[in-house]
């Protein structure tokens, strides 16, 4: 075979520029390419490390913002609580003192209605004391020949009245 035979006489040559280009290989990326990429890439470090700082920055500040709006809420549902209970004491002071004027004058009603039915209790009484002595007087009359003064029928009417 004629390729195996010539590699004596061009093993060399080829030996020789492998190294040149593997030389210049290693000379354009080692020191052209590969600088500018770990520069790259140490930029994308530092600014992701500078992103996460400020993103912590960031988290404080969000955590100081709603332990303050927390702490605010808390003071208004503790004003609101206070608020609340305040007006529900005024409301039943107002409560008790219009019960009071309603009980105050449901009372003297009461008392004016029992002194009414008490006075019309004693006319109907003295009604009909004057009605039973005019009939025990015309019974009297017409069963017995007897004449009963009006006097003397009020008394036996108002002694059998008020003894039963």
């Amino acid at each position: 075979m004629p390729q195996i035979a010539q590699i004596g006489e061009i093993y060399a040559s080829q030996l020789f520029w492998l190294a040149i280009f593997f030389g210049l290989s290693v000379i354009v990326i080692g020191y052209g390419m590969l600088p500018k990429v770990l520069s790259t890439v140490e930029m994308r470090d530092s600014q992701i490390a500078a992103d996460l700082k400020e993103a912590e920055a960031a988290q404080a500040r969000a955590d100081a913002l709603e332990d303050g709006y927390r702490e605010a809420m808390d003071r208004s549902r503790a004003e609101a609580s206070r608020l609340t209970a305040e007006a529900k004491a005024t409301a039943a002071k107002k409560t008790e003192a219009s019960l009071k004027r309603a009980e105050t004058s449901i009372n003297k009603k009461l008392d004016e209605a029992a002194e009414a039915l008490a006075a019309a209790r004693a006319a109907a009484m003295a009604e009909i004391e004057d009605v039973a002595a005019q009939a025990a007087a015309d019974m009297v009359g017409k069963v017995t020949p007897l004449a009963v003064d009006e006097k003397a029928a009020r008394q036996a009417v108002a002694k059998e009245l008020n003894h039963g």
